[in-house]
């Protein structure tokens, strides 16, 4: 029998449109799966299984008809609890937050999946805020990586990842402001995409202001243009959005990477220290991609580690979504998110544009590289999957979670499309990320390239652990 656990959102969709299976299948398998993973992995905050088989059973009807409600209709997917999902709390992670009140706004990203007949199974595990690269927070406590529960599963975004990767519905939204969909999706071996700036708009606003993205995380890069069509799409409520593209992202995937002018960057220029493991697992890829006919040339962006304009952004971002909070309240914080809070409020208004200045020469300078290159590759990060429960790998020497995703964030300030792609494991099984990056508004270009890995088989990656996919040991289930 057919694991529909194991299929991709075009595969659920073909079967539905056969009848081989109905949404209410996919979704009662997924809900399965969420049971069976959280105790061990903690990748939810909250499963609205009522809710989400009724949704289900009204789209089961309109199949019946042969009248689906939208391109994503009956496919089960999860929403980080950073974004509004009506119907319940939105907590962020945060103990800071109360979970009384009126919840009755989508954000738009999940109203335009709910315009499409989209199944949600629940809300995912965030830090506090979606303030570092880990997934821990006071509230939710440790999420795990899929792969080996002593690992993290990488954050900010990590709950999403981890679901997708234990087949507990294929599509997520994430988001990320300094890699929080790329370095989860890196570290549990699936694939995910941080858009150009404004491409999925954003409401409320983040205190991050705009090196906070919206993206899918998913099972291929096919899935991730599929939900990109529907969630790229504006919203008045986000005076940043963009227009509608100007076409379809699925439709372009078919394009192929001929022709196309790559820039490989392996350690930006010996700035970054890469583990053997996952330099040669990028190399392998990026010759692959030289085999199917794209132009490969190895050469670096021309910039320096941007991370004290990235600090001061996010620092005193960090303590903008804190300042409301009174003493007692700011004892209930991440101790670390405590820490970046008080650096941010230190800041002045001349630190934080000469900040912008920084991120301002850095855009000019990635525009300027992508006349001569369509797309930068790198790895995702320099590493794999470190112990869960900690914000830098033990010894590592780092203060931060920026030490370690020096590929990720510059990406953040410059707000171009950027997608991890998983590219093999190392000697632990534990799963390796590729970046690609394009030009702004570009993202068509980041998913053909990384639809031409999945189509040439380069993504394969160790299998999630089966011991806690059939877990069967009893505990708590998010209610």
């Amino acid at each position: 029998m057919t694991d529909l656990t194991e299929l991709t959102a075009v595969q659920l969709l073909d079967g539905y449109r056969k009848g081989e299976f109905s949404p209410v299948d996919a979704t009662r398998a997924a809900l399965e799966r969420a049971e069976r993973i959280q105790p061990e992995v903690n990748a939810f905050v909250r499963l609205t299984a009522d809710e989400a088989l009724a949704q289900a059973g009204e789209s089961a009807g309109r199949w019946r008809r042969g009248a689906p409600a939208g391109l994503l209709d009956g496919v089960p997917v999860t929403v980080k609890d950073i974004l509004l999902m009506r119907g319940g709390p939105t907590l962020k992670g945060s103990k800071t937050i109360s979970d009384q009140g009126h919840w009755d706004e989508d954000a738009p990203s999940v109203a335009r999946l709910r315009e499409h007949g989209a199944v949600f199974l629940g809300k995912t595990t965030t830090p506090e805020f979606g303030w570092k690269g880990v997934t821990d927070s006071p509230l939710s406590g440790v999420t795990r990586n899929p792969v080996d529960p002593t690992r993290t599963a990488g954050g900010s975004s990590g709950g999403a990842a981890a679901a997708v990767a234990l087949g507990a519905g294929p599509l997520a939204l994430g988001t990320d402001g300094g890699g929080s969909v790329r370095i989860p999706a890196a570290f549990c071996g699936v694939f995910g995409l941080k858009p150009t700036y404004g491409r999925v708009p954003l409401y409320p606003a983040s205190a991050f202001g705009t090196l906070a993205h919206v993206g899918p995380m998913t099972r291929d890069a096919a899935d991730a243009a599929l939900l990109l069509d529907v969630i790229g799409m504006p919203d008045s409520r986000d005076w940043s959005a963009l227009a509608s593209a100007p076409g379809s992202f699925v439709t372009a995937l078919s394009s192929g990477v001929h022709g196309l002018r790559v820039a490989y960057s392996p350690s930006f220029g010996g700035q970054v220290a890469v583990r053997p493991a996952v330099a040669s697992a990028v190399r392998r890829a990026v010759e692959r991609l030289a085999g199917l006919g794209a132009y490969v040339e190895e050469t670096d962006p021309d910039f320096t580690d941007p991370v004290d304009a990235f600090h001061t952004l996010w620092f005193t971002g960090a303590a903008r979504v804190t300042q409301h909070l009174g003493p007692h309240q700011r004892e209930l914080l991440d101790p670390g998110l405590r820490e970046i809070c008080a650096a941010g409020a230190r800041r002045s208004a001349l630190d934080y544009l000469a900040a912008v200045d920084v991120r301002m020469e850095l855009g000019r300078r990635m525009g300027r590289f992508h006349d001569s290159y369509d797309l930068l590759v790198t790895p995702t990060l320099p590493i794999t999957a470190f112990e869960a429960g900690t914000e830098v790998p033990k010894a590592s020497g780092h203060r931060r979670w920026t030490g370690w995703t020096p590929f990720t964030y510059p990406f953040n300030l410059t707000q171009q499309p950027a997608a991890s792609v998983p590219v093999g494991a190392d000697g632990d099984g534990l799963p390796v990320g590729l970046q690609i990056v394009a030009a702004r508004h570009r993202d068509d270009l980041v998913l053909r390239a990384a639809h031409a890995l999945y189509a040439a088989g380069v993504t394969e990656v160790a299998s999630p652990s089966r011991r806690i996919i059939h877990n069967e040991r009893s505990g708590a289930s998010p209610s």
